[in-house]
């Protein structure tokens, strides 16, 4: 509470300001007492806050368009680095109505960050989130990760099961969900790491908020579609990494390849027993000496397998494609089966670098095609269950830290636009 209490009176400083400013983009310079929380020594005691209002327009398949308007408020040290970042916003969407947000961001150094997101939508959705990154533990060769989350998301969809499933099936409820996620990953020597986690996830499945769309089981019986009722998740998780990247941040060359194991156990209170096998590789490969242009591809592969009939996989659990990070041209778990296989390939092509509102940012375009498709096994692969999706992203990179982008892919259903922060992988 005393948090959320410093956080608000917080914004109330910064939005006065930028009214006294006259709702443009500005620079000022603010006590440090006047912002708890989100400084420390190192801003000074008169911080440099900028001030960037932006419009906010995306058209996700799922959720439809939304719209509104943000104001990112950019915290600054001494260095001229971006120290925290505070972004409010007030959206609009036809199905959930007003959605008012506060995101931040915390980096006391290159090795810790801090993110938070705070949104209530006037129907249904809502989303509370916190992540904490620490990678410079026992002199950088322990980092440790810890994510907190309880949501819910009223424009959820299936289709149903395997690649071919027709947009004629489409069905709508609300995942409310409660979750967290900790990993320590060690430096092992040579480039190798070992990471050792835990994931829990308690779901709730209700009716969905989008009208029009019958709810999924209208029209897929409870026992074809096990989790429908609810579930819980505590998976355990093992990964071997191989990486030769040049930043752990915002990396421009170099390759990552993980192997990870996970299994849910009923036993510690899962809803059965299965497990999860995945495969990553990743690579940066830029063509000049300035990194202007860089070719940057993912493949991956990942498995569902339960032990037996009995024992049926949660469908929100199986392997799953579709939305921002994986398939650009669908919605969120568009497609869903016990396998998938993906490729991202896109080339990010720096603009330029330009300062504006006294940030300096790295302004690219990047032109992509991802491919992938679910199916029961490797075995089973077809060429034709295969969807693809070319598209174009727009990204604006502060470093060491922050990327924003706007994506915008094509697949068989229609364009699909996200917006948000963070490369895609």
């Amino acid at each position: 509470m005393r948090f959320l209490t410093n956080t608000i009176r917080t914004l109330a400083h910064l939005v006065l300001l930028c009214t006294a400013a006259g709702l443009s983009a500005c620079t000022s310079f603010i006590p440090r007492d006047n912002l708890p929380l989100i400084t420390d020594a190192s801003c000074g005691e008169q911080v440099k806050v900028v001030s960037i209002p932006l419009p906010v327009i995306a058209n996700s398949p799922n959720e439809g368009i939304t719209f509104g308007a943000l104001t990112a408020f950019l915290i600054h040290n001494l260095d001229d680095e971006v120290y925290s970042l505070l972004a409010p916003q007030l959206n609009y969407n036809q199905n959930f109505g007003l959605t008012g947000t506060l995101y931040g961001a915390i980096n006391p150094s290159r090795q810790r960050s801090i993110e938070f997101n705070l949104s209530r939508s006037q129907q249904t959705n809502f989303d509370y989130e916190a992540k904490y990154v620490d990678n410079g533990l026992q002199h950088g060769n322990l980092e440790f990760k810890a994510f907190l989350g309880w949501f819910a998301d009223g424009s959820s969809r299936f289709f149903g099961f395997n690649a071919r499933t027709p947009a004629e099936l489409e069905t709508n409820y609300t995942n409310r969900e409660l979750t967290y996620n900790l990993s320590a990953t060690w430096f092992l020597g040579r480039r190798y790491y070992l990471e050792l986690g835990h994931r829990f996830r308690n779901v709730a499945i209700r009716h969905g908020a989008v009208d029009g769309v019958p709810f999924i089981t209208e029209r897929f019986a409870t026992d074809e579609v096990h989790g429908v009722k609810g579930f819980t998740t505590h998976a355990p998780r093992i990964s071997l990494i191989y990486s030769t990247y040049d930043t752990k941040t915002l990396p421009t060359y170099g390759g990552y390849a993980r192997f990870t194991f996970e299994p849910t156990i009923k036993a510690l209170g899962g809803a059965a027993d299965y497990r999860h096998y995945e495969l990553e590789l990743k690579g940066y490969v830029p063509h000049d000496d300035d990194k202007r242009f860089t070719t940057v591809f993912r493949t991956m592969y990942n498995q569902t397998l339960g032990d037996s009939t009995t024992d049926k996989v949660p469908f929100l659990e199986q392997s799953i494609l579709g939305g921002e990070n994986t398939l650009r041209g669908y919605g969120r778990n568009r497609f869903i089966d016990n396998s998938f296989l993906l490729l991202n390939l896109e080339e990010r092509i720096r603009l330029f670098r330009w300062e504006v509102f006294d940030v300096t940012a790295d302004w690219e375009v990047a032109p992509f095609m991802d491919m992938g498709a679910v199916m029961e096994n490797l075995g089973t692969l077809a060429w034709s269950n295969f969807e693809f999706n070319p598209g174009i992203g727009f990204r604006a990179t502060v470093r060491p830290n922050i990327v924003g982008r706007v994506d915008v892919g094509f697949g068989k259903e229609g364009p699909a636009v996200y917006v948000g922060l963070g490369y895609p992988f």
